[in-house]
């Protein structure tokens, strides 16, 4: 067998699935440092900054600390919302790791009631219906998840405060939802496949009935009845979320294991069956300083963990299920290599992409106790 260059092999052992969240196996303290890292540099660092801000007046000309005081770092709004989350599943996987002291910090800087009170304010001001929908507010929820799951102390409280900002965003969505008519396919923030996967993991792991039962209702209404997804069209030159691989990622999460099954042979009706790895190669990033072409290096990890996740929700004697996951392997390798933090493009978002793939956070053993998909109905079984 060929040795495996170090540089890559220690990329290929963090990119092994962990068997349990806070007990992970292979990635260790060591290798979350450098994703820690990321963050750290990036919650309070306002400068550059894109943000997606509707001017009403001459009086909303502030700057990012103003507007959004909790969330303006990391270039964007919804970069920060999961460099945040990115910091706080760090610290729930590895309480005692070095890097834990400054990120409690970090955190409890960002979320005070004041700074929280103001990103509400925000959210609900004219002309700002649509501010980080879905993308941004389904990451918020994420958070707020992960907040919610940890039993810490000052985890419950920054949960607590966030609470007024967590109901605002889901409230956005429970309006927004029974009016959107149609899904929105693209491979960016607007998707409606993977930001709905976010939000209903948030809702049932926080026991929103409401929530789940609407976005479980959409997601049968938008894509159940697809048939053949063009994965020869993919991926677009600045996509970071495959449209194909998110909705049958979240389609896992809404049928049971016997219909899922079934619809994945009708949607992605060419998925290899002999564990080749021929129909879907990693993309590559040919100026990793342009930050819209440096998306293709987020598509590469999201592609590998929704991948995973099909994976998971078919049965394991699956005959497509070895091609997935070899499929998976490779993205996972070009994409965790790619995280380096050497340019400010990909290095303020792209880890969390990055802590989201390695600690498996989508899986169903790792979501809501477990409820990763829905239980087959009784006489089924």
């Amino acid at each position: 067998m060929p040795r495996i260059p170090t540089a890559v092999g220690v990329w290929l052992a963090l990119a092994l699935p962990l068997a349990a969240t806070e007990n992970p196996a292979v990635f260790n303290a060591t290798a979350a440092q450098r994703f820690a890292n990321l963050a750290l540099a990036c919650v309070h660092k306002e400068y550059p900054n894109r943000i997606s801000h509707t001017l009403a007046g001459d009086a909303d000309v502030k700057p990012p600390r103003e507007l959004t005081p909790a969330f303006c770092g990391c270039f964007d709004w919804h970069s920060a919302v999961h460099g945040h989350w990115l910091l706080v599943r760090l610290m729930r996987t590895f309480p005692d790791a070095p890097f834990v002291p400054k990120a409690r910090v970090a955190i409890a800087e960002s979320l005070t009631p004041a700074n929280v009170a103001s990103e509400v304010r925000y959210l609900e001001g004219p002309g700002r219906s649509d501010f980080e929908r879905p993308y941004g507010l389904a990451w918020l929820l994420q958070l707020a998840m992960e907040l919610r799951e940890w039993r810490d102390p000052q985890a419950r409280e920054w949960a607590e405060t966030l609470g007024p900002l967590e109901r605002a965003a889901a409230g956005r969505i429970k309006m927004w939802l029974p009016k959107l008519s149609y899904p929105i396919r693209m491979g960016e923030h607007s998707q409606t496949a993977f930001a709905f996967g976010l939000i209903l993991d948030w809702a049932r792991t926080v026991g929103d009935g409401e929530m789940t039962s609407l976005v479980e209702k959409r997601s049968r209404d938008y894509y159940f009845a697809d048939r053949d997804c063009p994965m020869a069209y993919e991926p677009s030159g600045q996509d970071f979320l495959s449209p194909c691989l998110a909705e049958a990622d979240l389609m896992r999460r809404v049928l049971t294991q016997r219909e899922f099954a079934a619809w994945l042979g009708a949607f992605l009706p060419r998925l290899p069956r002999d564990g080749s790895t021929s129909w879907l190669r990693p993309a590559v990033v040919t100026d990793p300083t342009d930050g819209k072409l440096a998306h293709l290096d987020g598509l590469n990890l999201s592609r590998a963990w929704m991948l995973e996740g099909i994976a998971s929700g078919l049965p394991a004697a699956d005959r497509r299920v070895p091609s997935l996951r070899a499929v998976a392997a490779a993205h996972r390798e070009s994409g965790l290599v790619a995280v380096t933090g050497a340019h400010y493009e990909g290095g303020h978002w792209l880890g969390s992409f990055a802590v989201y793939l390695v600690t498996g956070r989508g899986l169903p053993n790792n979501v809501g106790n477990g409820k990763g998909q829905r239980e087959e109905p009784k006489a089924a079984r």
